[in-house]
């Protein structure tokens, strides 16, 4: 499985189409680890925890974890803010 992709913007408006559209390419058994790449996320609101945490928690039921790479400062601080950080391993 090639690894998940944050867009550059995720606002509220974005949240549910986003997480629906990454819970679509999940097969049915995903492998161990699925990674996503937040590098390119620049616009974003605490909606993209959210969705993180939404993403964690699925892949989490079908026995699978996730791993974010490039995740950026500002995302990293904003995790913190909220105490979800340590939910959100990252590379």
């Amino acid at each position: 499985m090639s690894p998940l992709k944050l867009p550059s913007t995720l606002l509220h408006e974005q949240a549910n189409a986003c997480l629906a559209a990454w819970l679509a390419q999940l097969p049915e058994a995903p492998p161990a680890e699925v990674v996503l790449d937040a590098s390119a996320l620049t616009q974003f609101d605490s909606s993209a925890l959210a969705v993180l945490l939404g993403l964690r928690r699925a892949l989490s039921a079908k026995g699978s974890g996730l791993r974010i790479e490039g995740m950026t400062r500002r995302l990293r601080e904003l995790a913190l803010l909220y105490g979800v950080l340590d939910l959100l391993p990252s590379a």
